[in-house]
């Protein structure tokens, strides 16, 4: 199994924060990651427990397309997705912290099969290169467009 996880504090409410991930989805996440060539939505509706999506990802040069399913999602603490047909976990979690939000991000790859074993160090590499990178590019994304809160609502 392959794990990477990376946290950072966003200079915004998590109230915020939570709406740019999770209710606006659809919209940003193929923003924050750009390896996501298209994103098509399988379950019409708010993001959900159940909600499923179709992705087209080109990382590293390697073209590949997987279905995920929103498998826990707490308004204002977390979501969480699990592939379909490949062996994969993401997991957003959102703390408040002041004004601010201490977002904890994780990807999880299964067992590698057989064929990659020898390469699971530049994976695990590469993973964690690619969590550190969604975390930065999300955190960019919300602090560049949502307006901080005023001194006096501190």
């Amino acid at each position: 199994m392959v794990k990477a996880q990376t946290r950072t504090l966003i200079k915004r409410p998590l109230e915020q924060v939570f709406r740019f991930v999770v209710e606006d989805f659809v919209t940003n996440y193929p923003r924050w990651s750009p390896e996501v060539k298209s994103l098509r939505v399988l379950t019409r509706g708010p993001l959900q427990v159940g909600w499923t999506g179709h992705q087209v990802r080109v990382d590293q040069g390697r073209r590949t397309e997987s279905d995920f399913r929103v498998i826990a999602l707490e308004p204002g603490r977390q979501v969480t997705f699990r592939g379909v047909n490949d062996p994969y976990r993401i997991d957003y979690q959102f703390e408040p912290r002041d004004q601010h939000t201490e977002l904890h991000f994780s990807f999880e790859m299964g067992k590698l099969s057989l064929p990659l074993r020898p390469f699971e160090k530049l994976i695990r590499l590469a993973v964690q290169e690619g969590t550190e990178r969604t975390v930065r590019n999300l955190k960019g994304l919300v602090e560049a467009e949502i307006e901080p809160p005023s001194p006096s609502a501190a």
